[in-house]
């Protein structure tokens, strides 16, 4: 049986993380990329968490550039022949008031998070449609579904992916391509876990079940939506935040 081949952006995160060991996990080959400047980083990523080279190949990969990407994605399609799913993982943030943002910072947000998908799933859709049987994960936010104050260019590239998400679906679907995004909550990754305590605090106080999620949970639902059990589920956000939000 030939192995499936999973292609993540921002792998290296604490989700990331999470994801590409659950997907290794599973049998599958992850390609897992990283920005191109940070190689040493991800190398010793890579060696931190004992991948083999059968299990994980790292792809230098600036998602925020159209050309980089469809050079890149196109010469990874030669070599590796199929993607079989894709996770659009990459995201970052430059929180501050709209009233204080730069465009600097909208921007950032916009390319990175956003933009990167036309950017990382074009090269690559074209092929999964002819292969049949293909999967697009995004990875959205909570706060994609119900905003954040001092987040107005997070929530709105997170928005927009879910709007990504429902159109790509329609697109996909007859060639049994599907295409559905997961918006988690408040997760327990390093950088959430390095804020004020009594943030945090009041952080959890406001999820009805009083705790965040673990990377795991996050990447037990991208599994899911990627197996066979999850064929006929297209088009869907799949909210994993303890309640937080319920739309």
């Amino acid at each position: 049986m030939l192995r499936k081949n999973v292609l993540i952006t921002g792998a290296k995160g604490g989700i990331g993380s999470a994801i590409t060991k659950a997907f290794i996990a599973k049998g599958y080959r992850v390609i897992a990329t990283h920005y191109p400047s940070s190689e040493l980083n991800a190398k010793q990523w890579v060696k931190d968490n004992n991948f083999s080279e059968s299990e994980l190949r790292l792809l230098p990969l600036d998602v925020t550039d159209t050309a980089f990407c469809q050079e890149a994605l196109s010469a990874l399609l030669e070599q590796e022949q199929h993607i079989d799913v894709l996770v659009n993982n990459a995201g970052i943030t430059q929180d501050t008031s709209f009233k204080k943002m730069s465009a600097e910072q909208w921007h950032k947000v916009i390319n990175t998070n956003l933009n990167s998908l036309f950017n990382v799933t074009h090269p690559l859709f074209t092929a999964m449609c002819e292969r049949r049987n293909a999967r697009v994960i995004n990875i959205s936010s909570v706060n994609g579904l119900k905003g954040q104050f001092g987040q107005t260019n997070y929530s709105a590239a997170k928005a927009g992916m879910i709007g990504f998400t429902k159109a790509l679906a329609a697109e996909g679907a007859r060639a049994g391509v599907t295409v559905n995004a997961i918006a988690p909550g408040y997760t327990s990754t390093p950088m959430v876990e390095a804020m004020d305590f009594n943030i945090l605090e009041s952080i959890r106080a406001g999820v009805p079940m009083k705790r965040l999620a673990t990377p795991e949970e996050i990447a037990s639902a991208a599994v899911y939506l990627a197996s066979d059990e999850a064929a006929y589920i297209t088009g869907e956000t799949l909210s994993v935040n303890g309640g937080l939000y319920m739309s």
